[in-house]
């Protein structure tokens, strides 16, 4: 992790969860990491704690919401004039609610599809210009997806969840080939938890938290600093070799 010491990493959804988990791990490493999200008050808390714990890296907080194009271009903009650009992307941030195929919202559709595949998808195209700007040739892309991106679990509030992870499956590796086409080593990575004791479920079934505390009581869940601990071992390893898609589950976890 030496050579990323002092280099900018932007990881998106830090306000909680795998995101915050990420964003310390980072600053632990020495990385100078934006956290954005659209509400920053946790991430302002994060950030202190870093700094009290003398981490060498540091973590700045940016207000920026996902759904809307505009928020991220700025941002992309803010990072470009006060600290020159990106060179980690984080994709982290991701939603899912609880619209089924055949009854669902379509305003439930448009927000899983807006954040989890086009708020992705510009990041990912903003990130890539900031790198090819100043000639970083190194940079990495970093997707969190999720087992629901590889496969259909028999839970019909989370069918169209799983069909925008698909997309963020077949997006990272069309990121991969287009990279290449490029004549870049700049690198595209999965990394896809199964279950990870966050907040998401809670989310998911706000309107039964029995549910949503059951869906983590019955086996014992990934913790989202596993997850953070594959980005650091995907960032980690040398720069010829390019790691496609990390698939972690629960020891427990069936499917």
């Amino acid at each position: 992790m030496e050579r990323w010491r002092d280099r900018l990493a932007l990881v998106t959804g830090a306000s909680g969860g795998i995101g915050a988990a990420v964003a310390r791990a980072l600053v632990q490493q020495g990385v100078k990491v934006v956290g954005c999200a659209r509400t920053v008050g946790n991430i302002e808390e994060l950030a202190a704690e870093c700094k009290s714990a003398g981490y060498p890296g540091t973590l700045i907080p940016y207000r920026c919401d996902l759904s809307n194009e505009e928020d991220i271009l700025s941002m992309f903009s803010a990072i470009r004039s006060q600290h020159r650009g990106v060179d980690i992307c984080i994709n982290n941030a991701g939603l899912a609610r609880p619209d089924t195929l055949l009854s669902g919202s379509t305003n439930g559709w448009k927000d899983m599809f807006n954040v989890n595949v086009l708020a992705l998808s510009i990041c990912t195209r903003e990130a890539y210009q900031s790198m090819k700007e100043r000639n970083v040739d190194d940079g990495h892309i970093i997707n969190i997806n999720s087992m629901s991106g590889h496969r259909v679990a028999p839970q019909s509030v989370t069918h169209f969840y799983s069909a925008t992870k698909y997309a963020v499956t077949a997006l990272t590796e069309g990121l991969r080939q287009e990279l290449l086409e490029a004549q870049t080593h700049i690198r595209a990575t999965c990394i896809s938890p199964g279950l990870v004791e966050t907040q998401f479920a809670f989310k998911l079934h706000d309107k039964d938290p029995e549910k949503a505390a059951a869906t983590y009581g019955h086996i014992k869940c990934l913790k989202p600093e596993d997850v953070a601990q594959a980005v650091i071992y995907v960032l980690s390893t040398p720069p010829h070799v390019q790691i496609g898609d990390i698939q972690m589950r629960p020891t427990e976890q069936m499917t």
